[in-house]
């Protein structure tokens, strides 16, 4: 049995590690876009923020320990960039050379991951302007603050990663302006429970502005809907991430209501063979038992486990999410799990709160 991965982060590296000890004599292969395999995404903003001091700690396990502990082949800086599900092929691009060839699979899993939403901002594709969702971005980030020193930053996006930059830029001395598009920070919380992080965070002297309709960024300032104006001399995008789907919507796999990959419970996609885990495929709320979307890295190495063994015969299913995310803010700690009331209302719950 031939097994091809495509993506070797949390994912596609747990769905290849667990194939390999469910289905030893299986032949295993990984492809990824990216130089940086397996890594810790958590950790990025911490290893701007020089909390962390070893980029190379975040990402342990390279391709040559995957072949030597796992006898997995992983071909870095290589795309899948098509499928033929009928003829069970892949044409796989060599990004170092060019080169394109074939290659073919009896079980495939789709592993590709998530990418950051460029916002429709004039000014977004400038030198000076960064997203974070990979090893490579997190070292553009410390290259271009160490060799520019800049000393005010606009994050535009107040979730997660914007928020965990936010202290670790100003760590570094840095200015921090966080602009969100709603009305207020941090969108899976409610407005109450947000408000609280809104005042620490100014307390920690973050600028925030809610409300705010970025137009323009560069030119060393950042420009509203409204006509205000900041100073800021480097911009980071935190407005959020979308699935990388591409190839599976052309070969024919079906797409969800959330714009990741459907699958069923044991994350098999409609076609037989391919299967989908980790932040390009959905999940099932498990108080709702809809379509979400959540894209955490937990998430992520748990339906990487149940794919790899479920390739090699096993009948695992996955039991959906909570949406259970814990973060930490300079020194207070946020959590979030369930629906929040907003969400609830909409659902159709009688909501009781206390």
């Amino acid at each position: 049995m031939r097994i091809v991965v495509v993506g070797a982060v949390a994912a596609g590296s747990s769905a290849a590690a667990k194939a390999r000890r469910d289905a030893p004599d299986a032949e295993i292969v990984i492809y990824d876009r990216d130089m940086y395999i397996s890594y810790a995404s958590c950790a990025m903003p911490y290893y701007i923020g020089d909390v962390i001091k070893d980029g190379a700690s975040l990402a342990p396990r390279d391709a040559e320990h995957f072949k030597k502990v796992y006898d997995v082949d992983v071909f870095t800086e290589h795309e899948v960039i098509s499928i033929d599900p009928k003829e069970k092929k892949l044409v796989v691009k060599n990004l170092k050379t060019g080169a394109t060839f074939q290659d073919s699979y009896d079980k495939l899993v789709l592993a590709m991951g998530a990418r950051a939403v460029i916002p429709p901002i004039a000014g977004a594709d400038g030198n000076n302007v960064f997203v974070l969702r990979n090893m490579t971005d997190m070292y553009r980030i410390k290259e271009y603050i160490k060799k520019n020193d800049p000393r005010k930053v606009a994050i535009i996006g107040t979730g997660f990663i914007g928020l965990e930059l936010c202290e670790s830029l100003k760590h570094l001395g840095m200015e921090v302006l966080m602009l969100e598009r709603l009305n207020q920070v941090t969108p899976g919380l409610d407005p109450d429970m947000a408000d609280h992080v809104e005042k620490y965070l100014k307390q920690k002297g973050i600028s925030v502005i809610t409300g705010a309709n970025v137009e323009k960024i560069g030119d060393g300032e950042v420009v509203l809907s409204d006509g205000r104006s900041f100073k800021a001399d480097m911009f980071i995008l935190a407005a959020g991430i979308r699935p990388n789907v591409e190839i599976a919507r052309e070969a024919g796999v079906e797409i969800g209501v959330t714009g990741a990959i459907a699958v069923n419970s044991r994350l098999e996609t409609n076609i037989e063979d391919i299967y989908a885990c980790g932040d390009c495929a959905e999940q099932f709320h498990v108080v709702t038992g809809k379509p979400v979307l959540r894209p955490l890295g937990t998430t992520a190495n748990k339906t990487g486990r149940i794919v790899g063994e479920n390739i090699a015969g096993g009948n695992t299913e996955f039991r959906g999410v909570l949406g259970t995310g814990i973060f930490r803010i300079f020194d207070m700690t946020v959590a979030l799990t369930g629906l929040s009331e907003r969400d609830a209302i909409k659902e159709g719950y009688d909501v009781v709160t206390c």
